[in-house]
């Protein structure tokens, strides 16, 4: 997947990430809605899950409203969006039903590559091959930056959100490989 994000992309690490941030952000919506879904039928608690899942899918879109206010994307780009969006959301959507474990399991890894990815991003702006432009108003008040804060500040806040979101997905994996068997 880096494979391809890097060749559509090439040296445009703000759009880059306005079309994965969008994608971000369905695991925790899905798997949240069949999370209540699942503790409704069953008329019992779920354990936390539901607001940790909805909380990274809020924090998904800022960082998704965040890129926007930075790239700008274009028309085209904001088809891709959609359409990856649709083809990502039933394709998790199907495999949460199948197995929410794998599902987790995939989500912490891709959180992985996104740290991975927002390094190499820091490590562009560090080097100034891309502009440390003034961080947007949006990010400002999500993340209660100081003014005059910029985007390698906003980098680093969104990469260790995803290093959270990579724990808890693989928590909630492991959680459920030792999860006695649902009857």
């Amino acid at each position: 997947m880096r494979f391809f994000a890097d060749t559509l992309f090439a040296n445009r690490y703000g759009h880059r990430a306005v079309v994965l941030e969008t994608v971000a952000a369905v695991p925790g919506m899905v798997a949240g809605a069949l999370q209540h879904l699942r503790a409704l039928r069953r008329m019992e608690s779920d354990g936390g899950w539901i607001r940790v899942l909805l909380d990274e899918a809020e924090n998904e879109r800022m960082h998704l409203m965040t890129f926007i206010a930075i790239a700008q994307p274009s028309r085209l780009e904001r088809l891709l969006i959609v359409l990856a969006q649709g083809v990502f959301y039933n394709l998790f959507f199907l495999l949460y039903l199948l197995s929410p474990k794998s599902a987790h399991r995939m989500v912490g890894y891709l959180e992985e590559e996104a740290v991975y990815s927002y390094t190499e991003y820091l490590a562009g702006v560090d080097r100034g091959t891309y502009a440390n432009v003034p961080a947007p108003q949006v990010a400002l008040d999500y993340w209660q930056l100081p003014p005059g804060s910029l985007l390698r500040d906003v980098i680093v806040v969104i990469r260790a959100d995803e290093a959270r979101h990579r724990e808890v997905n693989h928590q909630f994996a492991d959680e459920l490989t030792h999860a006695p068997a649902a009857t």
